[in-house]
Parts: structure tokens; sequence; C-alpha cells
């Protein structure tokens, strides 16, 4: 999975629990905490989060977010193991 990025100004809407919960549970993901994603529109309203440099996760409780990323990780490995078994079995 590609970094997933937070807004600082968004913490207040419990992006930083999700932070710490996703960094408890699992440590090899990257995360950043930056000061600015430039997603003001969304970060007001709602706890949001960037993967990577174009998909924008927003949800109404940082709950749906943590869940959401959570969803998006076990994906991404779930893609690698496929990816991996296909270049054991050439």
């Amino acid at each position: 999975m590609k970094t997933i990025k937070y807004c600082t100004k968004n913490e207040k809407l419990g992006t930083k629990q999700v932070y710490k919960a996703l960094k408890k549970e699992f440590p090899d993901i990257k995360q950043k905490q930056k000061s600015c994603l430039s997603e003001c529109k969304s970060c007001r309203k709602q706890p949001i989060a960037l993967v990577g440099k174009k998909t924008l996760i927003c949800e109404e409780t940082p709950e749906l977010l943590y869940a959401k990323l959570v969803e998006m990780i076990h994906a991404s490995d779930d893609k690698k193991g496929k990816k991996e078994k296909k270049k054991a079995k050439q």
C-alpha cells in the first residue's frame, strides 16, 4: 500500500486517533502527517486521509475512515499475494 497522509488541521475531527490505531495495528504501513493536504472543502467537514497522491478518502466519522483504510490495506495485501503466487508458478 502507498503512503497514507493526514492533514494536521483535520485532527479535531478524529484523524489523529485513526493515525495512532493504524500505526499500532499496521506498523509497516507508511503514514505521514502534513500541515495541509490542499483539500480544505473536505477537510473542514469530515475526517479525511489521502492514499498515495490521488485517492482522497472521506468518511463521516473517524471509525468509518479507519474501517475504510483497513479494508484498503487488506485489499492491497491480497493483490500482492496474488502477484507473488503468479510469479512463483512461473
